[in-house]
């Protein structure tokens, strides 16, 4: 009898463990979820890949469509549903480090109107001025009904950035012609 009880238990963890499995992927020992949920829609995750910076792994990001594309340009030009989910994998990150990259991300992505974009840079950054640690997860979630990206810290709303430009600029960080990296780039786009 004790082994018949064994068996079912083993079957039964086998079974909820491919489940679990099925709902999540793992990145550089990252636990990426398959789908989150944003204004009552279901984001399917598009790609995931990690962010290293002279050899240390600083973050694994995933990029989540309401419609999965290999296209780079189609996803920037979208006027739908998405969003980046960053987890933060080194105590090395710091919110200062953090602003100075997207700083210099905008510069590549937004071009001749970075300017223009530049007021709302400057707010977007104060919404990620807090002491960041290891483990933070920040998404970065476009509403196209307002037009904003709502920025989550810890599923807590840090604020919203309002603009169709400002979102193409942000998602042209990971995702333009000049992205801040080639493999994660790549990686974002399920290739």
């Amino acid at each position: 009898m004790k082994k018949i009880l064994l068996a079912f238990t083993l079957l039964l963890s086998l079974q909820f463990s491919t489940v679990s499995a099925q709902n999540t992927l793992e990145v550089n020992g990252v636990t990426v979820p398959r789908k989150i949920e944003f204004q009552n829609k279901t984001l399917q995750l598009n790609g995931a890949g990690g962010r290293s910076k002279m050899w240390l792994e600083v973050y694994v990001q995933a990029l989540y469509l309401s419609q999965l594309s290999q296209d780079p340009q189609f996803i920037i030009d979208s006027d739908t549903e998405m969003a980046v989910r960053i987890e933060i994998t080194s105590s090395m990150v710091s919110s200062n480090k953090l602003t100075k990259a997207m700083n210099t991300g905008f510069e590549k992505s937004a071009g001749s109107n970075l300017q223009e974009l530049r007021p709302r840079i400057e707010d977007f950054k104060k919404l990620l001025s807090d002491p960041i640690t290891e483990k933070d997860v920040f998404v970065l979630a476009y509403n196209p009904f307002d037009q904003t990206i709502n920025v989550y810290k810890n599923e807590v709303l840090k604020g919203k950035i309002p603009g169709f430009d400002f979102k193409k600029a942000l998602f042209g960080i990971w995702l333009s012609d000049k992205p801040v990296d080639q493999t994660l780039k790549e990686n974002l786009l399920g290739k």
